[in-house]
C-alpha cells in the first residue's frame, strides 16, 4: 500500500477543519444578534442569557466529553458529538423566542465541548512532544479562522434569505465533516497509510505517558488534587472570559458603540479574528524558539508564551481612552492575537502534564474552570453594557489575564512530576 508522507499534518489538517466549523456555528449567534435582536425582540440582557446557556452548557459537559473522548476513542467520541452539535445547530432555525434560541444554543454548547479534548487527543495520538505545540497551534487556529468566517458568510445568508438559513447552512457543514471524520481518522499505529519512519517519528518522540498503554487510569478527582492541575485551570478560568467576550460581543459590540450596520460588521468583524488566527500559529512555533534561544524546558517555554500573550492583552484594556472604532478594531486584533498565543499554549499544557489516558479528561476539567468563568462573565456583560459601556469590561479583561500570568508561575512547577503507571504495555507500532 502506497505510504503517505507526512500524515500527522494531514490528520491535523483535518482536526483544524472540525474546530472551523464548530466555531463557525458558534459564532452564528453572535452575527445575527442584531437581526435576531430585531426580529425577535430580544434585549440585551435576554441575549446575554442564550450567550450564557451556550457557555453553561458546555462548561458542565466539558470533563463528561473529556471522559467519553477517552473511554470512546478519539475517532467515535468526536465524531458522535460533532454529529449532534451540526443537528441542534440546524434545529436554531425553528426558534422563535430567546429562550427558544437559549436551548438550542445552549444543546449545541453541550455537544462542542468536546471540541478541544478531542483536537489536543488528536495531537498528542499523532505528534512527538516537540511539536505538539506546533499542531494545537494549527488546530486551534480553526477557532479563530471560524470567527473570520462566520460575519460575512452569516450576514450574505441573512441578506439573500433568512438568519434561519444561515444556522442549517453552517450546521449541514458540520455534519458533511463528521462523516468525514468517521471515514479518515485513525490512530497511528492503525494507519496503514503512515510509513514506518513516520510512525516511529511519533511514538518514539512522546513522552513515556503517551507511549505506554496504562490500565490504572486517574480519576477525575485524583486529577483535581494535582497542584499541577490547578496550575493549568486557574489561568484558564482568568483567560478565557477574553475569548468568551471576543466571540459573542464584537457584533454587537460594533452595533451598539459605533452604530455600525449588518454590513460595516460583515466587513470589520472578523479582523480581530485574522489576527487571532496569527496568534495560534505563531503561538504554536514560539515554545521551540524559546527553548532554543533561552534553553529553557518544554513547561518554562509555554510560560513564556502565556506571559508575552496576558501583557499583550493590555491593548484591547485600553479601548475606553479612544472615540476612533478603528482604533477600538486595532486594539480587539492585538487583543485576538494575545488570546490564541497563550491559549494555545493553556491548552498544550494538558498534554504535558497528563498522560494519554487521562489527557481529554484533564483537559475537560480544565476546560469546565474556563468556560464556568466565561459563563459567569457573560451575564455581567448582559447586566452592565448598556448602562457603564463595555469599555470597563474590556479593561476588567486586561486584568484577569494579567492576573492568569501571576498565577501559572505560582502554581504550575516547571518540572512536573508524572502519574504514576502501572501494568505497563508498550504501544507497539503497526505494520504493513
Amino acid at each position: 500500500m502506497r505510504k503517505i508522507k507526512g500524515l500527522r499534518w494531514y490528520m491535523i489538517a483535518l482536526v483544524t477543519v472540525g474546530t472551523i466549523l464548530g466555531y463557525l456555528t458558534r459564532n452564528a449567534v453572535a452575527v445575527a444578534a442584531p437581526t435576531l435582536m430585531g426580529q425577535l425582540h430580544i434585549s440585551t440582557q435576554q441575549y446575554s442569557y442564550i450567550i450564557a446557556a451556550y457557555s453553561a452548557c458546555y462548561t458542565i459537559m466539558q470533563p463528561v466529553a473529556g471522559y467519553v473522548l477517552d473511554m470512546l476513542g478519539t475517532k467515535v467520541g468526536y465524531a458522535v458529538f460533532a454529529i449532534v452539535w451540526a443537528l441542534f445547530c440546524m434545529a436554531t432555525a425553528l426558534a422563535t423566542s430567546w429562550g427558544g434560541l437559549a436551548i438550542a444554543r445552549g444543546a449545541v454548547g453541550m455537544a462542542e465541548a468536546a471540541m478541544i479534548p478531542a483536537g489536543l487527543k488528536a495531537s498528542s495520538e499523532w505528534f512527538p512532544a516537540k511539536e505538539r505545540s506546533i499542531a494545537v497551534g494549527w488546530f486551534n487556529v480553526g477557532s479563530s479562522i471560524g470567527g473570520m468566517i462566520a460575519p460575512p458568510l452569516v450576514v450574505w445568508a441573512i441578506m439573500i434569505h433568512s438568519w434561519q438559513l444561515a444556522f442549517v447552512l453552517v450546521g449541514a457543514l458540520s455534519l458533511a465533516w463528521a462523516i468525514s471524520w468517521l471515514i479518515f481518522y485513525k490512530h497511528p499505529k492503525n494507519q496503514t497509510k503512515l510509513s514506518d519512519e513516520e510512525r516511529e517519528y511519533i511514538l518514539g518522540g512522546q513522552e513515556a505517558q503517551h507511549q505506554i498503554n496504562n490500565t490504572k487510569k486517574m480519576s477525575a478527582w485524583q486529577i483535581i488534587q494535582k497542584r499541577d492541575f490547578w496550575g493549568i485551570a486557574i489561568p484558564r478560568f482568568l483567560a478565557e472570559p477574553a475569548w468568551g467576550t471576543f466571540n459573542a460581543w464584537i457584533p454587537l459590540f460594533m452595533f451598539k458603540a459605533y452604530g455600525f450596520n449588518l454590513k460595516e460588521i460583515a466587513m470589520f468583524a472578523w479582523m480581530p479574528m485574522l489576527f487571532a488566527d496569527l496568534g495560534c500559529v505563531l503561538g504554536g512555533y514560539m515554545p521551540p524558539f524559546f527553548q532554543r534561544v533561552f534553553g529553557v524546558n518544554l513547561i518554562i517555554s509555554r510560560k513564556l508564551v502565556v506571559t508575552l500573550g496576558g501583557f499583550l492583552m493590555i491593548g484591547p484594556g485600553l479601548i475606553g481612552l479612544f472615540t476612533s472604532p478603528y482604533v477600538a478594531i486595532a486594539l480587539l486584533c492585538i487583543g485576538g492575537f494575545a488570546h490564541q498565543s497563550l491559549s494555545g499554549s493553556l491548552i498544550t499544557l494538558s498534554s504535558d502534564v497528563f498522560g494519554r489516558n487521562e489527557v481529554a479528561t484533564a483537559n475537560g476539567l480544565t476546560g469546565m474552570a474556563a468556560w464556568t468563568a466565561s459563563t459567569l462573565f457573560a451575564l455581567v456583560v448582559g447586566a452592565l453594557a448598556d448602562t457603564i459601556g463595555f469599555s470597563p469590561l474590556f479593561a476588567i479583561l486586561s486584568v484577569f489575564d494579567l492576573l492568569a500570568v501571576f498565577f501559572i508561575w505560582i502554581l504550575l512547577r516547571n518540572n512536573p512530576v508524572q502519574p504514576p503507571v502501572a501494568n505497563i504495555e508498550p504501544l507497539k507500532p503497526a505494520h504493513g
